[in-house]
């Protein structure tokens, strides 16, 4: 796929990674569709993304947890810009916590509601967007691309059941869309980041911070951009499809 002049959608596009990705394709010429929660915060990044070079950015409002929301957003995006190339399903939040928790001599459970919540915009937000984009490029007969964002803790990490779960499911639902979708054109492949380099991060204290990144092999975080270059990469790779890159600087959970 050719990035330039090509229609791209990003979720969770207001800030961190997902700005990121959306400033390194807008270099590259792309058309973006941004998708977010927070309007503030989403129109300064359209407006940094026709600042770096996109011909073309507009912006959504949408809760990609709620069917109806989705499902109007991208007949939107489709009937703004004509066609759908590229999906980035980057929307995601935290709610860590341990399943149960002993303290003072009384045990708390993990809430129903923490578990729900991520599982609804990490897991189901990305099947509802998958599968919108996918309808709407097979409607136009429209070949593309779908990255999904897994992670490293995939793998199950302490304090992380709901997130862990959502990331594995993010992580089987790339695969079985390749399999599925490649006879409409549409390619499905996934990155699944390590520790990277955030807004988010830059709020951990600097002891617990390096014992972190001392793990790393690579001795440092990942950068946003680095997980933009996977994008673009992915993107432009026709070859490459129904697989999950592990960019993590070699640390294994």
């Amino acid at each position: 796929m050719q990035i330039e002049n090509s229609v791209i959608v990003i979720t969770g596009a207001a800030q961190g990674l997902g700005q990121s990705m959306a400033l390194y394709l807008a270099k590259k010429h792309a058309k973006l569709a941004l998708i977010d929660l927070d309007a503030d915060k989403l129109a300064s990044t359209q407006a940094l993304c026709e600042e770096a070079g996109s011909p073309q950015v507009k912006h959504y409002l949408c809760n990609v947890a709620k069917e109806d929301d989705v499902e109007q957003t991208f007949q939107g995006i489709s009937n703004d810009f004509g066609a759908l190339h590229a999906l980035v399903n980057n929307a995601g939040i935290l709610r860590d916590g341990l399943l149960i928790k002993h303290k003072d001599g009384e045990f708390t459970k993990l809430p129903l509601s923490h578990w729900q919540s991520v599982i609804d915009v990490n897991l189901t937000g990305v099947f509802l967007c998958g599968r919108e984009f996918a309808y709407q490029s097979a409607k136009t007969q429209q070949a593309g691309c779908i990255i999904n964002i897994s992670s490293i803790s995939r793998a199950g990490n302490m304090g992380q059941s709901n997130y862990s779960a959502a990331k594995a499911g993010v992580a089987s639902l790339t695969v079985a869309w390749a399999k599925e979708l490649s006879g409409y054109g549409i390619r499905s492949n996934a990155i699944a980041p390590g520790f990277i380099r955030t807004d988010m991060t830059a709020s951990i204290r600097e002891d617990v911070l390096a014992k972190m990144t001392a793990m790393i092999p690579a001795k440092r975080m990942g950068e946003a951009d680095e997980i933009a270059h996977s994008v673009a990469f992915l993107l432009e790779n026709d070859y490459m499809n129904g697989r999950i890159i592990e960019l993590d600087g070699g640390l294994r959970i």
